[in-house]
């Protein structure tokens, strides 16, 4: 599925996704419709699909973001990487470990093994990075995992944010794993999503995008403080 919002008169961002059907989970290629450039964001297991799309358009890879270090999200990263060895793999450093610690990542527990190259970059919250054109802020958002980020995207005429699996369509990311905490996920939401302006899109990890005004006023499991 594709979409593309306006960046100025001359361009768009264009947003591909491909869903991973093992977990229904949604990557995405990011591209400036201006630019033959584009980022990959947690690359599932239909990893053939993004690189027949990749290579069909003759795209380059500039980078790969992880929001998180769970298996679904990072099933990807092997083979990009193998295809494409210059493209830096990104991921917030609380979650870096992850990558290639199959118990951490939790493939251990759907009986297989994972493991991802290493990170080539870690980041921080409020970092900004640039890659393909696009320049990101980076948002500390744990509670489905420790090191779990999220990016700010606001060149567009609304604003996006890549958003993993913190927020989803009237629903939140799930905190039962040994190092969850729905504590800290209504925070991260309140704090850091919930602060956004209403008409953001919210690129989920799975299941359909929505609207930070939306969630305000439907999600059932985190209502802002003054609701």
């Amino acid at each position: 599925m594709q979409s593309q919002l306006t960046i100025n008169e001359q361009f768009s961002l264009e947003i591909t996704i491909v869903v991973s059907e093992m977990f229904g989970q949604n990557a995405y290629i990011l591209r400036r419709t201006d630019q033959d450039r584009c980022i990959v964001v947690d690359p599932g297991f239909e990893i053939q699909q993004i690189v027949d799309y990749l290579e069909g358009n003759a795209y380059q890879l500039d980078a790969i973001f992880n929001t998180h270090g769970h298996i679904d999200h990072i099933a990807g990263n092997k083979p990009l990487k193998t295809l494409y060895p210059s493209s830096p793999l990104i991921i917030g450093a609380r979650d870096a470990h992850k990558l290639s610690d199959p118990e951490a990542n939790l493939s251990l527990g759907y009986g297989m093994e994972v493991i991802s190259p290493v990170a080539d970059i870690t980041v921080e919250d409020g970092e900004l990075i640039r890659f393909a054109e696009l320049a990101f802020e980076t948002r500390l958002t744990p509670g489905h995992s420790p090191g779990h980020v999220v990016w700010l995207f606001r060149d567009t005429e609304i604003p996006l944010v890549i958003n993993g699996d913190v927020l989803f369509k009237e629903s939140v990311g799930r905190t039962d794993f040994p190092d969850g905490s729905f504590k800290q996920l209504e925070k991260a939401i309140r704090e850091q999503l919930y602060t956004l302006p209403d008409e953001t899109l919210v690129l989920t990890g799975h299941g359909n995008s929505t609207t930070i005004g939306h969630e305000k006023q439907h999600n059932p499991f985190v209502q802002p403080v003054n609701a």
